[in-house]
């Protein structure tokens, strides 16, 4: 892939918005791409924690086992995110895995020194990546505290208002969003079975509170949403 190729997309990742073109090539010059296919994992836990990936196209889920194996998707991060972000923190080595959702998904690997070497030239850089990386830890708080406090119905409401809040667009009085996320991948980010999601999104159907179609949902009153 070409410099000018890499650097648009690297246009497209707001923690490049305001950097100077000198430094964007920099970026292009210090990164190398790669193309997963649909579950092909990135890294997987216990891995050297070496570098820091920004997803240029398609989808990738991070998440964790638990000692029988059940998985737990932690976050899907969507085309323009940053991840792998823990390495300039001091992680040695991967608590997460991060796997690819579709084919001909495309990430970018900067080794993590070079990362904080370019953080130590670009201010704003460095503290939009700080930034990045407290909003995560602030999300995993809330879902720690929702799997403690909150049953299965309202964790799995709280995703949906979560989707309508990160990935929503109004449509007149309602909100459209495109998400891409299977009842098993609601299950897994909420911490319940495909059976329940099913149940839920079903009741929340029935009650004209939403519609739902493949890969879209339509939430008419996001007040009433409880």
């Amino acid at each position: 892939m070409g410099e000018g190729t890499k650097i648009w997309y690297l246009e497209n990742f707001n923690i490049f918005k305001e950097m100077s073109m000198a430094t964007m090539k920099d970026v292009a010059e210090k990164t190398t791409m790669q193309t997963a296919n649909k579950d092909q994992y990135i890294y997987f836990p216990d891995e050297p924690s070496n570098s820091v990936y920004f997803l240029k196209e398609g989808r990738i889920k991070l998440g964790s086992y638990s000692k029988n194996g059940k998985e737990l998707i932690k976050t899907i991060l969507n085309k323009g995110e940053l991840f792998g972000e823990l390495a300039i923190t001091g992680e040695t080595s991967r608590r997460d895995f991060a796997q690819a959702l579709d084919n001909n998904t495309l990430v970018c690997a900067m080794n993590k020194e070079e990362m904080i070497g370019m953080m130590a030239m670009n201010p704003k850089m460095a503290m939009s990546i700080t930034k990045l990386i407290g909003l995560r830890l602030q999300k995993t708080e809330r879902r720690l505290n929702d799997l403690l406090f909150k049953d299965a119905r309202e964790r799995v409401v709280d995703l949906i208002k979560e989707l309508a809040k990160e990935y929503g667009r109004d449509v007149g009085h309602e909100i459209l969003v495109k998400h891409n996320l299977t009842h098993k991948d609601m299950a897994n980010l909420t911490a319940t079975s495909r059976q329940t999601v099913t149940s839920i999104i079903n009741e929340l159907k029935e009650k004209g509170l939403i519609y739902t179609e493949r890969k879209k949902m339509l939430i008419r009153n996001l007040g009433k949403l409880m």
